[in-house]
């Protein structure tokens, strides 16, 4: 059998496989609610053999959004569309996953095909952002709010209540987004978290906001179901005194020791900074991460099938997170497998179309 197809059990979740669909924004829901497109968008992938079907970044408060069409888990009258994905995803074999994330000094963008520019405060679809200081992400933004002791209380208490509904929509994985320039990122990152006081600073302070999140999350969460964090492992600004792989591998045994059962290894997001872009560019720093003993998962410019394969067969992570290549093609880990030499067991209503010979 191919490493790839190889089930994985993290807690009481089996995964049939090592292929996850990675979180991608969508930007089509209105006051964050599901609809069909998100049905159809993230049913197909379940119908396509991935193992683990994770939703795009999902807001935990309006003000957590990065634009106004975003997903959303605000308030419980999200939980009943979000239900019904969750169970097409999980009649189909697929594990169903909820990020929850707060965009913080990134949010009240404009849609991508719009310019994705900030839109100011003041504008209809804006709105005023929080961050852990007063520095913007980019020239021309307005500047953030620093969230003060209540401001910061607010979010770990949306994290916990956005988990709460996670639970009654049915979701089995919950991935905390602490990568990418959110908010969580924007605190452990010495490049954008000025604070003096226990939030900022030392090393110690800056992750306080994320373990403290994690706690939150963990009261509410089912003891018997995986919990991932998504992190940058580098702002690939390590001159400018920028968070670093050593800084993450250093996390990774924190958030082990917390009860975080897989890290899914990003990089970059919370600066301009000119990133290297090739083939599977991001895998290192899942193996490094993974040298901390905690399961880790790959991504980026992930396409083919014996590349993902080598990934899970040499150790270097243990799932491969597809993003661009599973917008592509929905049904990549049904063609994986004819490619590896695997059987798979296709959809009935698709079964006269698999792979002969």
């Amino acid at each position: 059998m191919p490493h790839l197809f190889s089930p994985i059990k993290i807690k009481d979740i089996e995964f049939r496989n090592r292929i996850v669909v990675s979180p991608m924004c969508e930007y089509s829901s209105a006051d964050g609610f599901a609809d069909n497109w998100h049905l159809v968008h993230l049913g197909s992938r379940a119908v396509g053999g991935a193992a683990l079907v994770i939703t795009e970044a999902i807001a935990i408060s309006p003000e957590g959004r990065i634009s106004y069409a975003d997903l959303g888990i605000y308030k419980d009258e999200h939980i009943g569309k979000l239900k019904e994905i969750t169970d097409f995803i999980h009649q189909h074999g697929a594990i169903a996953g909820a990020q929850l994330a707060h965009a913080g000094r990134k949010a009240s963008h404009d849609l991508p095909w719009n310019g994705g520019k900030q839109i100011a405060s003041n504008q209809p679809h804006g709105w005023t952002t929080v961050a852990p200081s007063p520095v913007a992400f980019a020239e021309g933004d307005e500047l953030p709010v620093e969230l003060d002791k209540a401001g910061i209380a607010k979010v770990i208490a949306d994290f916990k209540a956005a988990t709460i509904r996670a639970v009654k929509a049915g979701f089995k994985v919950i991935e905390l987004h602490a990568a990418h320039g959110y908010l969580l990122h924007q605190f452990y990152s010495p490049l954008s978290n000025k604070r003096t006081d226990e939030y900022g600073g030392s090393f110690d302070n800056r992750i306080r906001l994320l373990q403290e999140v994690i706690a939150a999350v963990q009261e509410v969460w089912p003891a018997g179901n995986p919990l991932f964090v998504r992190i940058s492992a580098t702002d690939w600004a390590d001159e400018a005194g920028g968070w670093t792989v050593d800084d993450s591998i250093a996390l990774a045994n924190i958030l082990k020791a917390s009860g975080v059962d897989l890290i899914d290894t990003s990089t970059g997001g919370n600066v301009l900074a000119k990133i290297p872009l090739k083939p599977g560019y991001q895998v290192e720093f899942a193996e490094a991460v993974r040298t901390a003993g905690i399961s880790t998962g790959a991504v980026g410019l992930i396409t083919e099938a014996q590349q993902a394969d080598e990934i899970i067969q040499s150790g270097k992570a243990d799932m491969v997170f597809m993003a661009r290549q599973l917008l592509r093609d929905p049904y990549f880990p049904l063609r994986a497998a004819h490619e590896l030499g695997h059987e798979v067991t296709w959809p009935v209503q698709y079964d006269r179309a698999r792979f002969r010979g």
